[in-house]
């Protein structure tokens, strides 16, 4: 495997006395990450100094994806709420040119991110614009080697820079911790399935009983596909899961009701029929690859950084759904659409898979200003435009998509931006 190396090269002083730390990341395999990302940070947070990363690219790994992007842009959120300065710097073989030109692509993004941070470190004391926004907004997204974390840190450092609001993307447990962050006001802004804000609204399934209101809906952003992965090449369909060990997601998120309408289409009971183990995305991952669990229930957008870790070292396969029992899933639960991942979407898969997907959306808690969720939800559609290397979703915003939810209303400064674009949406 190759050694990922994270280590202080020389010390300089540069002015205002402060110091001048630069480290290399040498060769940074995909599984091997966010573990590489966390020990830079960890040194950030020890120095809080200027620190510039050099990204040596003389042995490119064979895949260099979103996974990628999404640790540097990870170690720009960290550094950032830090107060440490990172830039960084590219040596990349000239016969690697597609590969450099992607790694620059990303670097490009990550260095825009890094224009906030240009005046702290060394020899400015300035303070923020004051078109900033006076409260910072916290923004719940999921797990960090999921959609929502990756995508989440690229919505707020964009929104922070570009839209006089200043927005934190923090890790959590999915999409019903993030309600519950909600709820306790220990979040203003969270992502979220469609299904499971709806079941907060009404009071149903996850939130039997205990409905909660005063949330809103910012924008759908894409959709979510359900995503069984396997290692197993006996296992090619639904019902083939049946007294086999399956992760159904993490405790309290969303993906465990997924999992609990999918099986319960093929007449498959989560308590009765299957071992149900209950992990995240990236301990799920590392469960199929140690052989721990026959299969798991991944709902994200694809592709997935764990899916894409996974495939990588180990052969994996996606489980298809069949038209049959995808209709009879729809009839009790409308929410689901049928979705296609297509063929190469992750390596080695080389056929389209068949399953359905739930909308991913942002939600605001009704106590944010109609000034910053306005600002907000247009930082998505400039973000589209202006941003859209920074991470693959940005690709699939669209007007007709972000307005198309009618089970939860719309918070009024998302109202607003959408009544400019001459799209009329559902209030409290």
């Amino acid at each position: 495997m190759t050694r990922t190396i994270v280590e202080p090269t020389r010390q300089a002083n540069c002015n205002m006395q402060k110091r001048y730390m630069p480290f290399i990341v040498n060769r940074i395999p995909l599984s091997n990450e966010f573990c590489c990302i966390t020990k830079l940070i960890m040194l950030l947070q020890k120095n809080k100094r200027l620190v510039h990363v050099k990204l040596s690219n003389n042995e490119m790994p064979n895949v260099l994806g979103v996974g990628f992007a999404d640790a540097l842009l990870y170690a720009i959120a960290q550094s950032q709420r830090r107060g440490v300065r990172l830039s960084l710097s590219v040596n990349a073989k000239e016969r690697e040119k597609d590969m450099k030109k992607k790694l620059l692509a990303i670097v490009v993004a990550a260095c825009a991110a890094c224009m906030a941070l240009a005046l702290v470190g060394c020899g400015s004391n300035s303070s923020s614009s004051d078109s900033k926004s006076s409260k910072e907004l916290r923004f719940v997204t999921g797990g960090e080697s999921g959609t929502y974390y990756a995508y989440g840190s690229v919505l707020a450092q964009y929104a922070t820079n570009n839209a006089g609001v200043t927005v934190n993307a923090l890790s959590s447990e999915g999409s019903k911790a993030n309600i519950q962050s909600l709820e306790s006001n220990e979040a203003e802004l969270a992502f979220c399935q469609t299904d499971v804000a709806t079941y907060a609204y009404n009071g149903t399934n996850l939130f039997d009983g205990a409905a909660y209101k005063d949330f809103s809906v910012v924008a759908a952003l894409y959709p979510e596909q359900v995503q069984i992965v396997t290692c197993n090449a006996d296992i090619k369909s639904v019902a083939d899961l049946k007294g086999k060990t399956v992760s159904v997601g993490a405790a309290n998120s969303g993906v465990y009701f997924n999992a609990v309408d999918i099986l319960g289409a093929y007449g498959i009971d989560v308590e009765k029929d299957i071992s149900a183990v209950y992990q995240n995305f990236a301990d799920s991952a590392d469960s199929l690859k140690n052989g721990k669990v026959d299969a798991a229930f991944i709902v994200a957008g694809a592709p997935t950084t764990a899916i894409t870790d996974l495939s990588t070292s180990k052969q994996a396969y996606l489980v298809s759904m069949d038209a049959k029992h995808i209709a009879k899933l729809q009839e009790t639960s409308p929410y689901y659409a049928a979705a296609t991942i297509p063929a190469g979407t992750y390596s080695g898969m080389d056929a389209d898979t068949t399953t359905v997907s739930v909308l991913s959306v942002v939600l605001a808690n009704n106590s944010v200003s109609e000034d910053d969720v306005y600002n907000f939800t247009k930082s998505l559609f400039d973000g589209a435009q202006n941003n859209a290397d920074a991470h693959a979703k940005y690709k699939e915003l669209d007007l007709e998509t972000a307005t198309s939810i009618t089970s939860v209303p719309y918070h009024a400064g998302a109202a607003k931006y959408y009544k400019e674009q001459n799209v009329e949406v559902p209030t409290a």
